[in-house]
């Protein structure tokens, strides 16, 4: 049976069979789509002021990046399915919003990820801070809030260019931190720098998994995009062999590369989040199916955008499909199995 893979809107997929509309929710309703770990995701950043959202709050209603009204393409890398009207409404929340509490941000939310998680069947989602030097704490910030919280894995971050790097890798491990996120476009140093090196040995002497922003997405900056191309990352890999590597998007826009990273070094993941769905499957014929983790860059589109994906591509192939919503980020961050089927 030819399944669908264009969308009037979000509520639309739940012509797929893994999905039932319920009250307006989707909710997983295939047993084998439930217990996933979401390996992507963020809260609301915040930048020069303490963080002003209320992160533990459930505000009933989570305002993504991409509106729910909007028709879904999976076809396509994700960012095509925005407006210009959206990306500009985005660029907004994200720079100038960072310094309050108002906005779409005030919705990204632990409470409000939580609640769509449990639509969805989704057992963990790893959240990722960003930091800049010197004016934010994003990191710490997150932990926080997320403690005592089975459901959240929390990672942490450091600026490359901080004079406090080791400490601040010890104090977030301290607070459970199970790895480092750094994002060269965002933090705008090109991961082929000596200090992003620094990093990202200090993290695999400590056991941490660096998780990279890999790839332009073509909405960034030039400078940002710049400092993403996949040929820049080959160096601080082949540095670093002590170091697992995690590759947000798998090299976005320029997947090929992103794929041939993961064959060539084995501490090399991919992560899906925003890819088309041709290039999941891609993935999946070309690298290896034990690196290979789920992800959907929330609160910038709704999980169930990348469920739908990893169900088209592994349709009839449910010891795959389990091996890419949890089993890998199980053996990756040493998450405890048995809490899937508690």
């Amino acid at each position: 049976m030819d399944l669908p893979t264009r969308f009037g809107n979000l509520l639309d997929l739940a012509r797929l069979p893994c999905f039932e509309e319920r009250s307006g929710s989707l909710v997983v309703v295939d047993p084998s789509m439930r217990g996933a770990v979401d390996v992507h995701t963020h809260l609301a950043l915040s930048y020069v002021f303490p963080n002003r959202v209320d992160l533990a709050r459930d505000t009933g209603e989570t305002r993504h990046y991409l509106p729910a009204a909007r028709p879904l393409d999976l076809e396509v890398y994700a960012n095509l399915n925005f407006t210009e009207a959206d990306l500009s409404e985005m660029r907004r929340d994200l720079m100038w919003r960072s310094l309050g509490a108002g906005g779409m941000r005030a919705t990204h939310t632990a409470g409000n990820l939580a609640r769509e998680m449990a639509d969805l069947g989704l057992r963990q989602s790893v959240l990722l801070p960003i930091e800049l030097p010197g004016i934010s704490r994003n990191a710490e910030t997150w932990l926080s809030v997320i403690a005592g919280r089975p459901e959240f894995v929390g990672f942490g971050s450091v600026h490359p260019m901080s004079w406090d790097i080791e400490a601040r890798l010890d104090a977030q491990k301290r607070m459970g931190a199970r790895g480092v996120k750094l994002h060269p476009a965002a933090q705008m140093i090109a991961p082929d720098h000596p200090r992003v090196a620094r990093v990202a040995r200090a993290c695999g002497e400590r056991g941490l998994a660096v998780f990279f922003h890999c790839g332009p997405v073509g909405i960034e900056p030039a400078a940002g995009r710049r400092r993403s191309q996949v040929d820049l990352y080959r160096a601080v890999i082949e540095e670093c062999p002590g170091t697992v590597f995690v590759l947000g998007h798998s090299g976005a826009l320029q997947l090929d590369k992103g794929i041939d990273l993961a064959r060539r070094y084995d501490n090399v993941w991919l992560e899906i989040a925003s890819q088309p769905l041709e290039g999941v499957r891609r993935i999946l014929g070309e690298a290896d199916p034990d690196r290979f983790l789920f992800g959907t860059d929330w609160p910038f589109y709704h999980q169930a955008m990348g469920l739908a994906k990893v169900y088209l591509a592994t349709a009839g192939r449910e010891a795959l499909r389990e091996r890419i919503l949890f089993r890998n980020a199980e053996r990756l961050l040493g998450l405890d199995g048995a809490a899937r089927v508690a």
